[in-house]
């Protein structure tokens, strides 16, 4: 009970970033803010925020055991939430970070009998970078990532395969190599291309396979989102790349896959989670619908 309360205290300051707030939110004086806090560094051998004329921040150490504290509340809300789920329908909110091919064309169908199996639960479906969309997954604001898998092993995510995607070429309905049977990298790298900012391998794959067909990196003309990708694309000459699970959804803006030599990028794409909090009911019915899914 003492630990738990003095982390209560540790957080609270690192939130009112004083300890006079602190102690107003609190509702003790600040002397016993400031003797908790220094229990606290003493109980951990770290000092846990720099003193600062203007209020406190934390230190490296501090921004740590604050990562950790706000995921031990979440764990503990989750709990509350589930032991109350035990003896009626589950409900509550299942967040979600997902890539532009899952946005498009894997999971609006899973979300769809997701809700007919789970009529309580809200969905809240995001499209960050992936790097945000993984660091929000490691703060505890999220609860799921669905896109590639090939990122850096983590200590505390759970990478689970679900499928293999492949990038190819796409350009517009009637660009000039549409037409041809089998595009040579060389036609390839006389037009302008257009790269994905919020994907970060995007760039270096177009690069590397050009690299491959020993061919300089064609002209990069533009970096902009998925959608604006596909706006530009659709109305230029311009070349880009998207996955081709979402030829037919792709193809209905205007766009058309065009039939190169070689690969550009093979990768494997399924869900990361947090090891550290536990699958609730609506996380397992959710990846039990997308694993149907994508096998189907």
């Amino acid at each position: 009970m003492r630990h738990s309360k003095l982390l209560y205290y540790f957080s609270e300051v690192a939130k009112a970033g004083t300890l006079s707030a602190a102690a107003k939110t609190i509702g003790i004086t600040q002397p016993a803010v400031t003797r908790s806090l220094k229990q606290l560094e003493d109980l951990l051998g770290v000092t846990l925020f720099d003193r600062l004329p203007t209020g406190v921040v934390l230190t490296a150490e501090g921004q740590i055991l604050a990562r950790r504290v706000k995921l031990m509340t979440l764990e503990y809300k989750h709990a509350l939430a589930e032991l109350a789920d035990q003896n009626k329908g589950v409900s509550g909110r299942l967040r979600i970070a997902a890539g532009p091919v899952w946005l498009l064309s894997i999971l609006p169908p899973v979300i769809n009998e997701f809700h007919k199996q789970f009529p309580d639960v809200r969905v809240s479906v995001t499209g960050p970078g992936f790097d945000a969309g993984i660091q929000q997954l490691l703060d505890g604001d999220l609860d799921m990532v669905c896109g590639g898998l090939d990122f850096p092993d983590h200590a505390d995510i759970v990478k689970e395969p679900l499928l293999k995607l492949r990038h190819t070429v796409f350009g517009r309905a009637g660009h000039p190599l549409a037409s041809k049977k089998k595009v040579s990298a060389e036609e390839l790298s006389k037009y302008p291309w257009i790269v994905l900012a919020d994907d970060r391998a995007s760039g270096s794959t177009i690069g590397a396979y050009f690299a491959a067909n020993s061919l300089e990196p064609p002209n990069v003309a533009v970096e902009t989102s998925y959608l604006g990708a596909i706006t530009i694309a659709r109305s230029t000459d311009y070349l880009s790349t998207f996955a081709e699970n979402s030829r037919s959804e792709i193809e209905a803006f205007g766009l058309t896959q065009i039939s190169h030599e070689g690969t550009f990028w093979d990768f494997e794409g399924g869900i990361a989670r947090r090891r550290s909090s536990p699958p609730g009911p609506a996380f397992q019915g959710f990846r039990a619908i997308l694993k149907s899914a994508v096998s189907e």
